[in-house]
């Protein structure tokens, strides 16, 4: 008799953003007329950069040629741009990686999901709260989480960020074995400072716990005191694992890549005492569960790393950038508090007072028609908060935020 993994039982029925776009249909079906502005699920609109097009007709046009056609490449991505990645993304900022420390991927949400599976089950973890639902729910799938009751599951270790810390998370009152982080953060759009990153690291060299760093926003920081990769902290090789998107920076939603650096001095205890090298587990899992990401599209996530690509690439973040501050200057107008969209493309609004996400969520798509994301949805302490994406077009950004302005004045 066929059995399953009872673990995935244990999921909330729907994920979030397929919950949310259940609710924007059934709206949409019953008022076809309705001019909805989606501001809820963070894809971009912008269209990828002129750089990247011409490095994926040249691709395309390779692999019509014998001499120049690839079949399978390397799981762990070709070296060409790995090596990219180690010359534009670290080595300026001081941080020495090998390419052979790098694993590119169809995009940080894959590896961030994934990474658990050459982790022991019985590892607690610790997560800030709110967060982005794939750290937990790949748990719930690995086993580790326990059960849900209550808002939140049992055997996971919560980290609030609100309002009355400044969403800037204390450390586990006990020890933790796995740590995730998200850095600019997902949903909050805030970030922590160099010094606050420091007490992460050096809580986790002293208690041996990971660190996943999800730094798929980085690109997006502003402030001088906010770093764009957690190897910037001395230590942090030897504790943490950090995951990298061209969703969101390149607008790479559709082509899908990214990577995920895991350092060759990084190692995890296994039961017989033995310490053992996380680099070689991981890309002994890829080169067990992947093929690797096509080449055409690896070579065009090497285009954003020449001039014109970078030039291309930071006028579409700048555009992004420009509509939080669009949407956080109409906001502060009505009074409504905000917080992010400094140094995120993501706008974490307070709901009035005694209104929940789900009803606040609710009332701007049957109101104004207009698509957010309930805070509630991200963990128990994003309850009283919306989220609300910077990646629209200039147009419904600037249309949505006159609605809200009319609707509340």
């Amino acid at each position: 008799m066929t059995t399953i993994n009872e673990n995935f039982l244990k999921l909330q029925k729907n994920y979030l953003f397929a919950d949310i776009a259940q609710k924007v249909a059934a709206y949409k079906e019953a008022h076809p007329e309705a001019n909805i502005i989606r501001l809820g699920i963070g894809d971009v609109t912008r269209p990828l950069a002129p750089a990247v097009i011409e490095a994926l007709h040249r691709a395309v046009d390779e692999m019509g040629h014998g001499e120049t056609f690839r079949g399978y490449g390397p799981e762990h991505g070709y070296e060409f741009l790995r090596r990219a990645i180690v010359e534009n993304d670290f080595a300026p900022r001081g941080i020495s990686l090998s390419p052979d420390e790098i694993f590119v991927n169809d995009g940080a949400k894959s590896d961030t999901g994934n990474f658990g599976d050459i982790l022991g089950t019985d590892n607690t973890i610790c997560v800030t709260d709110p967060i982005y639902p794939v750290y937990i729910d790949s748990n719930v799938m690995g086993g580790r989480a326990g059960d849900f009751a209550g808002g939140a599951w049992s055997k996971v270790n919560y980290c609030p960020c609100t309002a009355d810390n400044d969403f800037i998370p204390s450390l586990p009152t006990a020890p933790v074995d796995l740590i995730y982080l998200c850095y600019p953060n997902n949903p909050t759009g805030t970030t922590l400072s160099r010094q606050e990153l420091e007490k992460w690291v050096s809580y986790a060299l002293q208690h041996k716990a990971i660190i996943l760093y999800d730094a798929a926003y980085e690109a997006y920081i502003t402030e001088a005191d906010v770093p764009h990769s957690i190897y910037e902290i001395e230590g942090a090789k030897a504790c943490a694992v950090e995951f990298h998107s061209y969703s969101k920076t390149a607008g790479f939603t559709g082509l899908r890549c990214g990577y995920t650096v895991v350092p060759e001095q990084l190692t995890v205890t296994a039961a017989s005492g033995e310490r053992v090298s996380l680099n070689q587990l991981w890309n002994r899992r890829q080169c067990t569960k992947f093929n690797g990401t096509a080449y055409i599209v690896q070579r065009a996530a090497e285009a954003i790393y020449s001039p014109e690509g970078k030039k291309q690439v930071k006028e579409t973040i700048d555009y992004y950038m420009t509509n939080a501050a669009i949407m956080r200057e109409a906001l502060a107008e009505v009074g409504l508090k905000t917080y992010g969209g400094i140094n995120a493309p993501y706008i974490w609004l307070k709901t009035p007072e005694g209104v929940g996400s789900w009803d606040f969520f609710n009332s701007l798509l049957h109101e104004i028609n207009v698509v957010s994301t309930p805070g509630v949805g991200f963990g128990p302490a994003g309850e009283g908060y919306i989220r609300l994406t910077a990646f629209g077009t200039r147009e419904n950004c600037e249309e949505a935020m006159g609605r809200l302005k009319n609707w509340l004045k």
